[in-house]
């Protein structure tokens, strides 16, 4: 059984958790190895598995949202099994190109063999209205659950 949190920290930050079914190799692997990322996460997935390598995802459009979005960044920290920062990086299509910036602070926690709890803290400037929140928010959510039946 899953269970969900969130929480509003602050107007600069979200923070969300989630118990996944699986051990913490299998999680931790899911957000490093763009094999299991293109599971759950992007349509295309580059990801240099270790501290100040460079990411890249991206998600292309559908008859909903037929703009492809780019996430990219770098590896800020990397502990195995344990955490994961990134500098998240999404270009937004819809506008003049604008740049949303954020830090992705990825916290994984073994619970028990068959039990990893993810926390994900998201911190970044464009969380200062409730909206921005609420969206990020629901995007992690959708996110966490996807993941979870992947692994689960």
């Amino acid at each position: 059984m899953s269970s969900n949190g969130s929480d509003i920290d602050g107007e600069s930050q979200i923070t969300l958790s989630r118990t996944i079914d699986a051990h913490i190799d299998d999680v931790f692997s899911a957000w490093t190895d763009p094999a299991l990322i293109e599971q759950w996460q992007a349509d295309e997935a580059e990801f240099d598995a270790f501290e100040g390598g460079e990411y890249r995802f991206v998600t292309f459009g559908d008859d909903e949202d037929p703009d492809e979005h780019v996430v990219s960044g770098e590896v800020l920290q990397f502990v195995e099994n344990e955490k994961l920062v990134l500098s998240w990086v999404a270009k937004d299509e819809d506008e003049d190109g604008e740049e949303m910036i954020f830090v992705l602070d990825i916290g994984f926690k073994a619970l028990n063999a068959d039990q990893t709890r993810v926390t994900i803290t998201e911190r970044g400037l464009a969380h200062a209205d409730p909206e921005s929140r609420i969206f990020s928010m629901e995007a992690w959510n959708s996110a966490l659950e996807a993941l979870a039946e992947v692994l689960e």
